[in-house]
């Protein structure tokens, strides 16, 4: 009898720890660097590095890396064409000789501007084409996200920024994930800042809490692609 009431034990344990998601219950942390490098009137370079952590200092989950060229319509219009790499530990556990999904992820997006109040928005339209690696399978998917972002000036130095994100699969599950957002943003030079915030991410079948600490620095480089006069 004891053996039976034991062997139960074990088993509802086995079946609580395969129905939680790995993780879910760390608060992980985002470290990320952002720059529009400016290079003419009408065209920047996007730069971007992500660093992802399944907890805040330790356990790696995610690095991220993407460019794109962009093409400013006009103050308010950004139309941008680009690509990225994306090296993912897909679980929270370590494991001897685990593979990491690669990804090349090819995108174009849309980016409208506008200003109601003292409240400026930003509407940011983009498609992706993935290219995953698992090690020993491959597969292409694709999907749409819309992000709506709210930034609130407090002072010359100090600013709230928040974003609601809609991740859409354009195959199998439409839900993909859904990201929402809140920092307090700061002002360091006109060209750069710093936000520190945190992202709730939820997922079909989870959810996950994120700190974030992102740098943003947009410097303008059309001098150094001027020609000298002779």
């Amino acid at each position: 009898m004891i053996r039976k009431i034991a062997g139960l034990f074990i088993l509802f344990g086995l079946v609580n720890v395969n129905a939680q998601q790995p993780g879910e219950d760390e608060t992980g942390a985002w470290y990320m660097y952002f720059g529009t490098n400016k290079v003419s009137e009408r065209f920047s370079v996007h730069t971007e590095a992500q660093f992802r952590l399944y907890e805040t200092t330790s356990n790696f989950n995610q690095l991220l890396l993407r460019t794109g060229l962009n093409y400013h319509i006009n103050p308010n219009a950004i139309a941008t064409a680009g690509y990225g790499f994306i090296d993912t530990d897909t679980n929270f556990y370590e494991f001897d000789g685990e593979v990491n999904l690669k990804e090349h992820r090819i995108f174009e997006q849309f980016i409208l501007k506008n200003k109601v109040w003292e409240l400026f928005f930003e509407h940011r339209y983009r498609l992706e084409q993935r290219f995953l690696d698992f090690g020993e399978t491959t597969d292409t998917q694709h999907r749409a996200r819309y992000r709506i972002q709210m930034t609130l000036p407090l002072t010359d130095t100090f600013f709230l920024n928040f974003y609601d994100e809609l991740f859409i699969n354009l195959q199998d599950d439409l839900f993909g994930q859904n990201r929402l957002y809140g920092a307090l943003g700061v002002n360091i030079t006109e060209n750069s800042s710093i936000q520190f915030g945190y992202l709730r991410n939820q997922f079909a079948n989870a959810v996950y809490d994120r700190l974030q600490i992102g740098v943003f620095y947009n410097p303008d480089l059309r001098g150094l692609f001027k020609k000298e006069k002779p």
